[in-house]
């Protein structure tokens, strides 16, 4: 791996790992080159792969500050990836100081770099466990120490639930968070969709099948929609990654739909 905080022990480098690539797509450090040859593969399939991978770390630094700009205060990032520009406890805490961030990876470079980056920050931790054990999120310690669930608490989704397959029960893990939530709670997701470019997620999937830790399942815009299940969605909806509340000075693409990823974010039903 390259990079000053060197390798991590333990670390499995004969398949790509998903936080690997996406720190190699954001062209961050922390990376193998078993995983850039898997992003070149990417890149093959999609020539904009790091552009789309943009868009959506832009997306999440937004939704991060119109949530602040909601009232959260508290933060819970499930799938957090490798530490990189512009992490949600920076975004929330520099709009907002004190704001609580509880990050959550099982990959072990991301755990080992966000727990160097978080050293000293009393308002930070990461978690080492697996979203789809929602249990064992939400009873860590980590968390507990640092979320009050007697206040409101935005969950982050953002591109992790299409590493979740059909049998894994994506609803059921959103509604498992969804339903520790107190009232006025928030919900951000981005998701890979099979809806706009079905060839290229079928390659996608296949790529991640065949050369990645985790493998990808695009879903329907109405599959999307239907995770947000006991969330009322804020403006503008679930719309492709780009069209979520644009900054004013952000260009718009042509066609949104080469974004193959859509992103919203739901207020919980009271």
């Amino acid at each position: 791996m390259r990079g000053s905080a060197g390798p991590v022990p333990g670390v499995e480098a004969d398949k790509a790992s998903v936080a690997r690539m996406y720190d190699a797509m954001l062209g961050g450090q922390h990376n193998f080159a078993i995983d850039r040859e898997a992003v070149a593969a990417f890149t093959a399939i999609d020539p904009q792969v790091r552009v789309l991978a943009q868009a959506n770390r832009d997306f999440l630094g937004r939704a991060v500050r119109f949530l602040v700009e909601a009232g959260v205060r508290q933060f819970i990032d499930l799938g957090s990836g490798i530490p990189t520009q512009g992490n949600v406890h920076e975004v929330a805490q520099a709009a907002s100081p004190g704001a609580r961030v509880v990050y959550v990876d099982n990959d072990p470079v991301a755990v080992a770099h966000s727990a160097s980056l978080l050293e000293g920050n009393p308002d930070a931790d990461i978690v080492d466990a697996d979203i789809r054990r929602p249990a064992g999120v939400l009873d860590s310690p980590q968390l507990r120490k640092l979320i009050d669930f007697e206040q409101p608490v935005a969950v982050l989704m953002i591109t992790i639930l299409h590493f979740v397959a059909t049998e894994e029960n994506p609803a059921g893990i959103v509604a498992a968070f969804r339903d520790a939530l107190p009232d006025g709670s928030w919900l951000a997701m981005s998701h890979a969709t099979n809806q706009d470019r079905p060839d290229t997620a079928a390659a996608v999937g296949q790529l991640y099948r065949s050369r990645a830790t985790s493998p990808v399942t695009a879903r329907s815009h109405d599959d999307i929609l239907g995770l947000f299940a006991g969330f009322d969605l804020t403006e503008p909806g679930l719309v492709h990654v780009p069209l979520w509340r644009p900054d004013p000075e952000k260009e718009l693409p042509d066609n949104p739909s080469e974004y193959w990823v859509y992103a919203g974010v739901g207020r919980k039903n009271a």
